[in-house]
């Protein structure tokens, strides 16, 4: 349904509701897996969105030092781990708003923002709108009901 039709409209680089001023949004797949890559510790940031990742636990879970971790991890993605993690976080943010009906604080805690006002700072800065102006902008209509 709606996610499906999300989907498609990132793949075609147009949003399926749009307010005037916001970014739009392209989604960029994690790179292939090669020899020595950081393709593990990146899935395994992924799989704790939740929590406090620091660049000192990637370089860690990588077996590197920060600054190896760094270069290798920069020239694989494209940016530093840092700023990957945060675009990761808003990627599952808006998600979660597009799909489920979880408040702005809870969606905040399950991404890894731990405060709302952290999550509207990231979404401001990044799309140019709230999380609830995203929502109505993303979410599914409601149906219609007969009278």
């Amino acid at each position: 349904g709606a996610a499906v039709a999300s989907a498609a409209a990132r793949r075609c680089v147009v949003a399926p509701w749009r307010e005037g001023g916001q970014a739009q949004f392209i989604e960029h797949p994690v790179p292939r897996d090669t020899d020595r890559s950081t393709s593990a510790t990146r899935q395994w940031a992924l799989d704790r969105l939740a929590e406090p990742v620091t660049l000192e636990d990637m370089a860690r879970h990588a077996h590197m030092s920060e600054r190896t971790f760094t270069r290798r991890f920069r020239g694989e993605v494209g940016s530093s781990p840092l700023k990957w993690l945060a675009q990761q976080r808003l990627v599952h943010a808006r998600l979660l708003l597009e799909s489920t009906d979880l408040t702005v604080a809870r969606i905040a805690t399950v991404c890894g923002f731990g405060d709302p006002v952290v999550l509207r700072k990231h979404f401001h800065t990044h799309l140019g709108l709230s999380p609830l102006a995203y929502r109505r902008a993303h979410s599914a209509p409601e149906p219609m009901t007969a009278r």
